[in-house]
C-alpha cells in the first residue's frame, strides 16, 4: 500500500511532507481567529467611583458579566461605591468576560475593642489605627503614669476590651498627666454619699480607687461613707496632705454614719475593725 511512497524518489517525498507541513500550519494559524473569537473584543467602561448597582447596569449594557469580588469599607467613601475592578478601564477583553469589583460596604462591620489602658498615647494610637478605630477627646488627669492611658471610654462611657464596636468609631482617652505639685489637706468624706464623694474628690484631682460596700449595700451611689484611706489626721492629730492624682479608697454602708460636732475626726466606735 506504501508503492506510491516508495516506487518515487526521496526528494519528491520530502517535498510533499513540507508542502503540507506547510498547508498544515496555515490552515491551523487561520482557523485560530474562527476558534478564539478573535475579532470579538471590547473595551471595558470604567466604573470605579460608581455606584454598584450603575456600574452592574453599565457592564451588562456593555456585554459583559459582573461578579462581586470583594467588600470593604471606607468611612470617606459613599455606600455601596465601586472600589476597584478588574480587568481595568480601557483595557481590551472578549466580550464574554466577567468584570470582578469590589465595592464600599453600606454598613462598618463590628469589630472588638482593642485593650490600650496602660499603652503609652503613641503606642495606643498605633493600636487603634490598626483595629480601623479612631481617636476621639483627650482629657488629662493626674498620675504617676504620665502619658499612659488610663480610660477607653465610647460616648462618654468606659468601653472593655472585647467589647462589640462599629469600625471607624472614635475612643476617647483619658491620659496620665504630671502629678500636680499643688498640695491638699486629706478631705473628710465621712457622711458624704459615694457619689458626693466622686464629684469632691474630682474637683481636687484626686482618683477614687476603691469603693468597699457593707453586705447589705445594694446601691454604692447612694450608700454612705462611714470609714476612709487615708484618714484626715495622723496619730498626733495634724492634717495630713495629698496630691492631685494620688488615690483614697472609701467603706460605705445604706446608714448615714454619727459626724463629730467638731469635724476633728469620724467617731472610731462606727469604725468595724
Amino acid at each position: 500500500m506504501f508503492r506510491f511512497i516508495t516506487k518515487r524518489p526521496l526528494w519528491v517525498n520530502i517535498l510533499a511532507g513540507i508542502v503540507l507541513a506547510v498547508l498544515l500550519f496555515v490552515a491551523v494559524i487561520s482557523s485560530l481567529g474562527w476558534f478564539t473569537n478573535h475579532d470579538d473584543a471590547k473595551t471595558v467602561p470604567g466604573v470605579t467611583g460608581k455606584t454598584l448597582a450603575e456600574a452592574e447596569r453599565i457592564l451588562n449594557d456593555a456585554g459583559f458579566s459582573v461578579e462581586i469580588q470583594d467588600s470593604l469599607y471606607y468611612d470617606t467613601l459613599a455606600p455601596l461605591q465601586v472600589i476597584r475592578q478588574v480587568p481595568d478601564e480601557l483595557e481590551v477583553v472578549k466580550s464574554t468576560r466577567t468584570v470582578y469589583l469590589t465595592y464600599n460596604r453600606a454598613l462598618p462591620p463590628q469589630i472588638e475593642m482593642p485593650n490600650i489602658v496602660g499603652y503609652s498615647f503613641r503606642n495606643a494610637l498605633m493600636v487603634l489605627e490598626n483595629a480601623g478605630l479612631k481617636m476621639g477627646d483627650t482629657t488629662f488627669r493626674p498620675d504617676f503614669a504620665k502619658n499612659s492611658i488610663l480610660e477607653q471610654l465610647y460616648k462618654g462611657v468606659t468601653i472593655q476590651p472585647g467589647a462589640k464596636i462599629a469600625m471607624g468609631s472614635k475612643i476617647d482617652l483619658v491620659i496620665g498627666s504630671q502629678l500636680s505639685t499643688s498640695m491638699y489637706a486629706i478631705p473628710n468624706l465621712i457622711g458624704l454619699t459615694t457619689a458626693q464623694t466622686r464629684a469632691l474628690l474630682d474637683t481636687k484631682g484626686i482618683i477614687l480607687a476603691s469603693i468597699i460596700p457593707d453586705p447589705d449595700v445594694r446601691d454604692t451611689a447612694n450608700a454612705y461613707v462611714y470609714r476612709q484611706s487615708p484618714q484626715r489626721f495622723d496619730d498626733n492629730g495634724n492634717i495630713i496632705s495629698i496630691r492631685s492624682g494620688q488615690v483614697m479608697d472609701i467603706w460605705v454602708s445604706v446608714a448615714a454614719p454619727a459626724i463629730d460636732s467638731l469635724d476633728i475626726k469620724p467617731l472610731t466606735d462606727s469604725l468595724p475593725e
